[in-house]
């Protein structure tokens, strides 16, 4: 790897063994215990998943090309970015259900699910944090012979190598590392609120976000995270963006500080100086227990949401940054 082989202890982010975020940040509120979190869990009502198969467009994604970038969202928190033939793909997970317990949290039912034999070559692939739901290593397995250069934070190559990815092509990065991976594209590590960790190990590897400029135009890739004064200063940083993808499902009152409420998720748009939004990390697993399309209609409600274009494309719809491309309401068919 090119990068692995540092200390995460040279980190400024890794104190007492373990990463930290900016702000001090607890995993559940105060007086949350795990078995509360199971219970409620296993008694979420019916329509936290979707009761019909989710529309989605079939788009032949090796045909797609654009001068300006176009996101298509698989659902959750995968999406292919594409740019005058470059193709960018973040956090893949195109397996059924999530790990580590097979079956337990099942994929929602699509008209048509895309899969690792659907995705055209990769000349990029950004992971954002070692969760199952953003590192699957199925997924990363079927994809390893397509992908020419992986980027990631601190400490999660490992994970990226273990499923067979050559350690040569897998670039680790710290918050507010710049690396460039191609002529015209420069990719930037920036702070996310979240946490890390697969089974009980935690904080042994960087989450984050990322600031992708790419031929002229910026995009920030939102990865997991609460709502803080990072976006602020990213914002000032790096801003305006023409797109900020950005979470906006599975939070919960139980977890304020490592997910965002929907209503933040558009603020931290604005605090981002983006001229448009696209939410993602819901319409394909059940995290939380709200409604399975909650989510999209709070933001779309929300009064940060009047002063900020958002994109609410279709499964598999490209979505360009274009403000005029217009959209169905399809999470409302029932």
């Amino acid at each position: 790897m090119k990068k692995q082989w540092r200390s995460l202890a040279s980190s400024s982010n890794y104190k007492n063994n373990r990463f930290e975020n900016l702000s001090p940040t607890a995993v559940t509120a105060e007086g949350v215990s795990f078995g509360r979190l199971l219970r409620e869990y296993f008694r979420k009502p019916a329509n936290v998943t979707p009761s019909y198969p989710l529309p989605s467009i079939k788009t032949d994604l090796r045909a797609l090309y654009s001068d300006t970038p176009v996101i298509t969202w698989f659902g959750h928190s995968s999406y292919l970015i594409h740019c005058k033939g470059t193709n960018i793909l973040v956090d893949p997970v195109f397996s059924s259900s999530l790990a580590p317990v097979p079956g337990l949290i099942k994929a929602y039912p699509v008209t048509h699910a895309y899969t690792a034999d659907d995705m055209p070559d990769i000349d990029l692939m950004i992971i954002t944090h070692d969760h199952y739901d953003h590192l699957d290593r199925k997924t990363i397995t079927q994809l390893k012979n397509k992908a020419k250069a992986w980027y990631t934070p601190l400490g999660v190559g490992g994970n990226i190598a273990g499923c067979g990815v050559d350690g040569n092509l897998i670039t680790e990065m710290d918050w507010w590392e710049t690396e460039q991976p191609l002529p015209g594209i420069t990719l930037t590590a920036t702070p996310a609120r979240h946490f890390s960790g697969r089974g009980l190990r935690r904080g042994v590897s960087l989450w984050a976000s990322f600031v992708l400029e790419i031929y002229g135009h910026r995009i920030f890739v939102g990865g997991d995270s609460g709502y803080d004064t990072h976006f602020k200063t990213i914002g000032e940083k790096y801003g305006p963006f023409d797109m900020a993808v950005l979470e906006c499902g599975q939070y919960n009152p139980h977890w304020p500080h490592i997910h965002m409420m929907p209503e933040e998720t558009a603020q931290a748009a604005l605090d981002l100086r983006a001229k448009m939004l696209l939410p993602v990390h819901w319409g394909k697993f059940t995290l939380a227990y709200h409604p399975w399309n909650e989510s999209i209609k709070r933001v779309l409600a929300s009064p940060a949401a009047q002063q900020v274009q958002i994109a609410t494309p279709m499964i598999g719809e490209p979505a360009s940054i274009n403000p005029a491309q217009q959209y169905s309401r399809w999470w409302l068919t029932e």
